[in-house]
């Protein structure tokens, strides 16, 4: 146990560190609370995004076989050349209970058939069609990160809680409760030994009276 001073003064203040620690501890569970139910529900919606990223990224394979069955290779290889472009993304926070999870914003990233860059001439509308759908599993591929990030971080907040509150429960406060049961034991024997003293002093100051009184 830390050395402590068992006087009345440092009890108020440990009792005061008890009390601040319990109220720590409360609120920390507070905001684990709030932070486990808002990471259930950013999960709940991943796992659907993710469940229907992988649809569509199987239809958008079966759409590509298709337009490569059926155009030349040197046009889809001179459309799909035609067609990278860089992707600009704006990536802006959000804050939930102290946790910044990102947010971002885009432009969509499905364009129409003017948009491509490829003649319209020459290809098919498999290769249209087949564009189209990874312009989609792009668009989900980036909605599908942003909340695999929230999830990453939330996760991590809510482990960083946990691992405070338990420190507080069985650590700090169990310490702190020592010291202030050592302190308060300590002070009640030097009472009682006060108590024992001031007793014994009546007695020897009674005795003396006595004797003082019977010589006169």
């Amino acid at each position: 146990m830390e050395q402590v001073n068992p006087t009345r003064m440092e009890l108020i203040r440990k009792n005061a560190q008890i009390k601040m620690a319990e109220q720590g501890r409360d609120l920390l569970r507070q905001k684990m609370d709030v932070l486990i139910r808002e990471f259930f529900l950013v999960m709940e919606s991943f796992s659907r995004s993710r469940d229907e990223l992988e649809a569509v990224a199987k239809d958008a394979q079966r759409s590509l076989l298709l337009a490569e069955a059926v155009e030349d290779p040197i046009t889809l290889k001179s459309a799909s050349f035609a067609t990278r472009k860089s992707l600009m993304l704006e990536v802006r926070g959000r804050n939930i209970m102290g946790v910044p999870v990102p947010v971002i914003e885009k432009k969509r990233v499905s364009k129409n058939v003017l948009e491509r860059g490829y003649g319209i001439v020459g290809t098919s509308g498999r290769l249209d069609e087949a564009a189209e759908k990874f312009e989609v599993e792009l668009d989900m591929l980036i909605d599908l990160a942003e909340k695999e990030t929230a999830m990453r971080r939330i996760g991590a907040e809510i482990q960083m809680n946990r691992r405070r509150v338990n420190a507080l429960e069985q650590l700090m406060i169990p310490e702190l409760k020592s010291q202030a049961r050592f302190i308060k034991i300590s002070i009640e024997e030097r009472e009682r030994e006060d108590l024992f003293r001031l007793k014994k002093v009546k007695k020897i100051l009674e005795r003396k009276k006595i004797n003082s009184e019977s010589y006169d």
